[in-house]
């Protein structure tokens, strides 16, 4: 895209001090390892790796932080992990993060979106050392009438589906512990809210480059459920590059606190259908087999993202354009099968990424 876009300060991360959950999932992953790029001292509690493959297990990161099995149903044990760790900064991203199994089984997504936050918010209170908090949400906490307007952080909360009203109370329980308890204490906590990411090392179930990859790669066609269905889509590198510029800028000024959209330009918002082209012609192969029509439970059609204020308040701006994210992603991929090392291969992106200033 040729914007400027302010990367997170080496000198600020070099021996920080800091917790995640969620650090073995996909998104968790890749922060781990930046975090690790930029000489942090971390400790993340999560869930062993979901998948198997896992980037986690892939790039050996068990052995470059203080690792942690924890369940965050689990009030205790994060007490007792944040405590012990007695961290500076906190990124919260362990979730039930998909919309179909949410259906399946609403409790258990209502138990870890809902309650698991309100266990890492109750941890900290305790723990004094703790000056940035920032807390992964997503942009389906919208109440989303699809009238393709795109979402401001003014706008209503809801949620359809048993994810995004898990997603949405959550929000409710961080406004809850930030205007309760962190404000007068002076600890920042943020509500940032990211579209969907695509990204090498993604092999989790119902996300579309991720089972792209797989069938094709075993030569069967890729059925696409919802081609229709319009998404902010973007690279995971720029909402990770977000949430670690936004951690800095609460630590300078505690103010900033509150919630940000965090997604690409409008005209980026494009159908499943075109990502899937694309992502078809970046990987070389591939048949496409489309559905007619909504396949499956409800889920929203049109989702976007307004994202002035942490380009006005923060000075993000975003990255890549998505044609070049789904061919960084798709090529990732197909090296990965040719043999390449997994840590170079997100070397590579990352330092493509902070190239561009």
């Amino acid at each position: 895209m040729g914007l400027k876009a302010p990367h997170p300060d080496p000198a600020f991360w070099k021996d920080r001090k800091v917790w995640l959950s969620g650090h073995t999932g996909f998104k968790g992953a890749w922060l781990t390892f930046w975090l690790r790029q930029l000489g942090a001292k971390a400790c993340g509690c999560s869930l062993p790796a979901p998948t198997n493959p896992s980037l986690f297990e892939l790039l050996g990161l068990q052995d470059q932080l203080d690792h942690q099995i924890v369940d965050i149903r689990h009030a205790h044990a994060v007490q007792r992990s944040i405590h012990d760790f007695k961290p500076d900064v906190v990124f919260h991203l362990a979730a039930q993060a998909l919309v179909r199994p949410s259906y399946e089984d609403p409790l258990e997504t209502f138990r870890t979106n809902v309650m698991g936050t309100a266990n890492v918010l109750e941890a900290i209170r305790a723990v004094k050392t703790v000056r940035v908090v920032v807390a992964v949400t997503t942009d389906k906490v919208y109440r989303n009438l699809e009238s393709g307007q795109p979402f401001r952080e003014d706008d209503p909360l809801g949620g359809r589906d048993p994810y995004s009203a898990s997603k949405s109370a959550a929000e409710m329980v961080i406004a809850c512990y930030r205007d309760s308890f962190f404000q007068e204490r002076g600890v920042a906590l943020a509500a940032a809210r990211a579209g969907n990411v695509i990204g090498g090392g993604d092999w989790s179930q119902d996300r579309i480059l991720p089972d792209a990859v797989k069938a094709w790669g075993q030569g069967k066609p890729l059925v696409v459920r919802n081609p229709e269905a319009t998404r902010p889509w973007q690279h995971v590198l720029e909402p990770l590059a977000a949430y670690l510029h936004l951690a800095e800028a609460l630590f300078h000024n505690p103010s900033l606190a509150g919630n940000y959209n965090f997604g690409p330009p409008l005209d980026q918002n494009i159908k499943v259908r075109k990502v899937v082209q694309l992502a078809k012609d970046a990987f070389g192969v591939g048949e496409i087999r489309w559905c007619e029509g909504e396949a499956g439970p409800h889920e929203a059609k049109t989702l976007s993202l307004n994202n002035q204020k942490a380009i006005q308040v923060l000075g993000i701006q975003p990255v890549w354009a998505l044609e070049e994210a789904v061919v960084r992603t798709m090529k990732w991929y197909r090296k990965h099968q040719e043999g390449e090392n997994v840590a170079k291969l997100c070397r590579e992106d990352l330092e493509g990424f902070l190239s561009i200033r």
